[in-house]
């Protein structure tokens, strides 16, 4: 999973007199495949300082957000932090839970003469268990999308809640079962996070001058949530033991319970709309015009009722301008720094405004999926084995035990203390800068985790935490930038979606490691280094080459420009401005 950078406030400078055709400033969708919600079924768009207008009994007018208003957004922002926390990525905690599971015996029966020792088989079918929830949390991109843009954040939190309530039974009574239950409850934990944690999303525009801060937290608290199983790991040795995953999982039951209960009575049922879309659909003047028009027949009443809508419109942008003070001097800054990350990206714009098939069969495409795909491989890979991996690095296990458990504190912390660096690099350097740092740090966690040495092996966790939120936040950042936020969910989400589905290659290097070299991790950790570092090589030198192109293509545009210039005279005609100057 990834979050992708969204600025709420970023689409509304330009929205005025901006062309149809520049998809910077389209709505964006969380629908990989497109909205089908028909028209006639849309609904006014909804402010954080608004109201709904849509209510049982008839249409409400909008106010002003008051002080009841802003607590409870405050109070919804706090409560998507902390359901996060305990449901948005808990599956990614698996390094943590999986000595509980062989220490239960889970898939014992695979390993009949291992005398309570972690065997060949029983290692395959517990990190295909892992295996399994990863692909799914990355293909849930495509149904969440769709879920989200067509029913709205309330029905797909609750679908995330009953997926997680399904999961923990499933979990808990797996040993009780005449099939296999790990696997198939593994998987609904991972399905439930995502529905949880993207309905949340939108929950950044109740404060849109603070839209960054939320998110920040919010993917600090999907970070931070694969500490719950290192928790239960605790209370589970604390408890001598006793503490089973059976009664765990019941225990677990209330997140679930909780986060429906939030939903239903506390979250909003349609997702708050980002300024952009508010002034625009303020703006247009087809909004005064209604289909319930036509059964009024008093044509002064009726121009009456449009008169008032076009006034409230005019009020809408008066308001938000108000609000976010982009009339002065700190509305200028905003637009300029926007500006700013524009111009340092590099890469702003390359195939906006063209379809998502002509974007997929690009190399801009095939390249950072390819470098997508590779990447998550190693990266579920390493925290499914890393224990195997350090018990043979090291040829001791109570090495291999504390490397293991010092990755499970370092893994929530990681992603929580990377948000400021994360910030800091993505609006401050080039997407090549970006990309070119995911690679070497890539290529140096992959030299760290061939070395047979202790201190080796903690600074490759070290890396390791650091890089994971960087690389997912730098490839939807990536995504957004050169493809646009028209096609943001096809393209971002096929490429997600490709990557997950290829996850299941994980399962073949298990299989290779153990059979083919005995346990050995460094061959296939090799393997990959290499491949990904020839990708990443690859895909550096044509997105630098193309950011060159794009930088001399704007510097002739704005030359072009600035020598074409026109400026208006005063019978409406349009004369060049160096002619007037020349005039003058």
């Amino acid at each position: 999973m990834s979050l992708h950078r969204v600025s709420s406030m970023g689409s509304y400078e330009h929205v005025r007199g901006s062309s149809p055709a520049r998809s910077e400033h389209r709505k964006m969708s969380f629908n990989p495949v497109g909205t089908w919600v028909p028209p006639a079924a849309k609904e006014d768009p909804v402010g954080a300082f608004e109201v709904p207008k849509t209510r049982r009994l008839g249409m409400m007018p909008p106010i002003v957000r008051g002080k009841q208003s802003l607590i409870s957004s405050i109070v919804q922002v706090a409560a998507a932090v902390v359901y996060c926390l305990f449901a948005a990525g808990v599956v990614f905690g698996y390094a943590a839970l999986k000595p509980i599971l062989v220490r239960e015996g889970v898939y014992g029966e695979y390993c009949p003469d291992s005398a309570g020792t972690r065997c060949y088989e029983q290692e395959i079918r517990l990190n295909l268990m892992f295996t399994t929830a990863a692909v799914a949390t990355n293909v849930c991109a495509l149904p969440v999308g769709t879920v989200l843009d067509r029913y709205g954040p309330r029905v797909c939190g609750l679908t995330g809640s009953l997926f997680l309530a399904i999961g923990a039974v499933f979990f808990a009574f797996a040993s009780q079962l005449p099939f296999d239950g790990y696997i198939p409850g593994y998987l609904f934990l991972a399905l439930g996070g995502p529905f949880v944690f993207i309905s949340s999303f939108q929950l950044s525009n109740t404060f849109p001058r603070h839209s960054g801060l939320i998110l920040a937290l919010l993917t600090g608290a999907f970070d931070s949530s694969s500490a719950i199983f290192l928790f239960y790991r605790l209370i589970y040795n604390a408890s001598n033991y006793t503490f089973s995953p059976q009664r765990f999982f019941l225990v677990y039951l209330i997140v679930p319970f909780c986060i429906s209960l939030a939903q239903i009575f506390l979250m909003p049922k349609q997702s708050y709309k980002t300024v952009g879309e508010l002034v625009t659909h303020a703006e247009d003047p087809s909004n005064d015009i209604r289909p319930t028009d036509q059964h009024i027949s008093d044509e002064s009443r009726l121009a009456r009722l449009r008169e008032e809508r076009r006034q409230h419109r005019e009020g809408v942008v008066s308001e938000i301008t108000s609000l976010l003070g982009h009339k002065g001097e700190e509305g200028d800054k905003q637009t300029q720094a926007e500006e700013r990350k524009k111009r340092i990206s590099g890469v702003w714009g390359a195939l906006h405004g063209q379809s998502a098939f002509q974007q997929i069969k690009s190399p801009w495409f095939i390249l950072i999926t390819l470098f997508t795909v590779i990447q998550m491989v190693r990266i579920n890979y390493f925290v499914a084995t890393i224990r195997t991996q350090y018990q043979h690095l090291l040829s001791d296990d109570e090495e291999a035990v504390q490397v293991n458990n010092v990755f499970d504190i370092a893994l929530p912390l990681g992603g929580v203390a990377a948000i400021p660096m994360i910030g800091l690099v993505l609006d401050n350097t080039s997407t090549p800068f970006v990309l070119a740092l995911l690679v070497s740090v890539a290529t140096g966690i992959g030299i760290l985790g061939v070395l047979p040495y202790l201190w080796a092996a903690y600074a490759n966790i070290v890396l390791f935490v650091l890089y994971r939120p960087l690389y997912y936040t730098a490839v939807s950042d990536y995504a957004a930038k050169v493809f646009g936020f028209h096609t943001f969910g096809k393209v971002y989400g096929l490429i997600i979606c490709l990557a997950g589905i290829l996850n299941f290659f994980q399962s073949a290097l298990d299989a290779l490691t153990h059979k083919k070299f005995h346990g050995d991790p460094v061959p296939v950790n090799v393997a990959l280094l290499v491949v990904a570092l020839v990708v990443g090589v690859v895909l550096v030198g044509f997105v630098w080459y193309k950011s060159q192109k794009l930088g001399r293509d704007r510097l002739e545009d704005e030359a072009e420009g600035a020598t074409e210039s026109l400026m208006p005279e005063g019978n409406g005609e349009m004369v060049n401005e160096e002619m007037v100057n020349g005039e003058r």
